[in-house]
């Protein structure tokens, strides 16, 4: 009897052995198998995977394998070398190849240095920009800064020369009505020109060059390429059905909350969000709050910039959008993703404008030199007030200081915290991607043709634009020849003028928008 109560409990106790068992070497074993995958590289930690340290960047998925030679040189983020390699995905360098699909284009006219355009351009190189045109004058065209742009993978580099402005005078831009109206204007209408002239020649470049998308941005705009799975602007391009010829990115506006920002794309992380992003009974709620006493919810243009698919009979239509000879673009506008505007982030942006403009300092005049008002504002005071007087308007008017607005705004959506370009940027330079791609420079001397080219187009560039301009000017009868030629010809009429900077919805436009 005593044997068998001894068997009974040998039987009740099995099960719970057995479960004992399990717990104990299930967790051991799933440890151990997680440990073997990733560290054959086959298990990305969700959290590690978007850590600052963390070798693979989202959006860099796609890129090829290394061969295991490079393994070790990898560790060390230059190889022993002077080319940047970015520390977000080991072994992998910003020399593109052919298997990066769609190709992305992103053209620019600057005249800015290294500090902003380099890390523009490196930026962009993550989230997946294949190409970039570069139309550089002044300090851009400089050599110092044009044998950097130069040097760097799948950066092409043109100057405006002689050459390129009688080229651009012979262009189908200049015998059509949809750009006339800027024709014979000084500052931001003469730059809205040349950068439409400018996108319609990197139309034909980017297409000869295999390219699927062009995007036109300035050198003080970052794509943010937010809804997609991965921080990447190819992997949305590639999401866009096939029916559709152009991709509006709506644009958000740097709200800085210092007077002394030295490097935007690394300080800034507040921005205003755009009408097309928000409801309409928060945006207009708001507005008064928003705007700051500044003449509208924007400091600049509020209309965003776009990407098209490159096909045939395309055309710019400004430096905002795209449109088509043979028809109308079959266009979409994203609910996510938007473009950064760093727009009046430093203190020097003000006298910057002044000193690239000749015009007067009056109401009256500056409506011939800038499109938006807040621009004319600014403008004036830059030419008329004191140092002094400066700072306490670009506080008053730039600078979001009150940090309880800021707290409102933020909870009801207007504004927002942006982390991504920064962390990208600030990396970036830690790792001395900048640092590195001018030293290779530096060791490579610029050939003779490209040094007096670079030249050229820094000294000449004056009198190339006077004798161009000077072909177009206005004869005894008040017309100038472009403008006899185009009314003799027969133009299509149907093509409505191009699309300039425009402010955003205003106050005044709430009834007709909600009715």
């Amino acid at each position: 009897m005593a044997g068998a109560h001894s068997h009974r409990q040998q039987q009740q106790l099995q099960p719970s052995s057995r479960l004992f068992l399990l717990l104990t070497f299930l967790p051991l074993t799933l440890a151990s198998l997680a440990f073997i995958l990733q560290w054959r590289g086959g298990v990305t930690d969700p959290i590690t995977r978007w850590s600052p340290n963390h070798h693979h960047f989202p959006g860099m998925s796609l890129s090829p394998p290394s061969s295991s030679s490079n393994t070790h040189c990898s560790n060390n983020l230059l190889s022993q070398s002077h080319s940047p390699s970015f520390p977000y995905f080991r072994d992998w360098s910003f020399d593109y190849s052919s298997h990066l699909t769609p190709k992305i284009c992103v053209t620019t006219s600057t005249s800015a240095g290294l500090e902003q355009t380099l890390p523009w351009i490196f930026y962009h190189k993550v989230i997946g920009v294949s190409s970039f045109l570069l139309f550089v004058e002044a300090k851009a065209a400089s050599p110092n800064v044009s044998r950097v742009l130069e040097s760097i993978p799948g950066v092409k580099v043109v100057y405006r020369t002689r050459e390129l402005e009688e080229q651009q005078a012979k262009s189908r831009i200049w015998n059509e009505t949809w750009l006339a109206s800027f024709f014979y204007k000084p500052c931001n209408y003469e730059l809205f020109v040349k950068q439409s002239l400018n996108m319609e020649m990197a139309i034909v470049m980017a297409r000869d060059s295999g390219m699927d998308w062009i995007i036109h941005l300035d050198t003080d705009e970052l794509i943010y390429p937010a809804g997609t799975q991965e921080y990447s602007l190819r992997q949305l391009l590639s999401d866009v059905p096939g029916n559709v010829d152009m991709v509006i990115f709506p644009n958000y506006e740097s709200s800085v909350e210092r007077d002394d920002i030295k490097e935007p794309f690394s300080e800034v992380s507040m921005f205003k969000k755009n009408y097309d992003h928000l409801p309409k009974d928060v945006y207009f709620g708001n507005y008064k709050e928003a705007t700051r006493g500044n003449p509208n919810y924007f400091l600049t243009y509020g209309n965003g910039k776009s990407a098209a698919r490159i096909q045939d009979h395309l055309r710019p239509n400004g430096a905002h959008r795209w449109h088509n000879y043979m028809k109308t673009p079959n266009e979409i506008k994203l609910d996510e993703a938007a473009v950064l505007h760093y727009t009046y982030t430093k203190f020097s942006d003000l006298t910057s404008r002044r000193d690239r403009c000749g015009c007067k300092p009056t109401k009256d005049d500056v409506k011939r030199c800038f499109m938006l008002d807040f621009d004319r504002s600014a403008f004036i005071i830059a030419s008329t007030a004191t140092e002094e007087e400066m700072l306490q308007w670009y506080r008053e008017r730039i600078v979001w200081t009150d940090k309880a607005l800021n707290m409102k705004l933020l909870r009801k959506g207007i504004l927002t915290r942006i982390y991504a370009p920064m962390v990208i940027i600030q990396s970036l330079r830690e790792s001395g991607a900048f640092s590195s791609v001018i030293a290779k420079a530096s060791e490579t001397t610029l050939s003779k043709e490209k040094f007096l080219e670079s030249v050229e187009s820094s000294n000449a560039t004056r009198n190339a634009r006077s004798e161009t301009i000077s072909s177009r000017k206005i004869d005894a009868g008040g017309f100038s020849q472009a403008t006899a030629r185009r009314t003799l010809e027969v133009i299509d009429d149907s093509f409505p003028s191009a699309i300039p900077p425009l402010s955003p919805p205003s106050h005044e436009d709430a009834d007709l928008i909600t009715s």
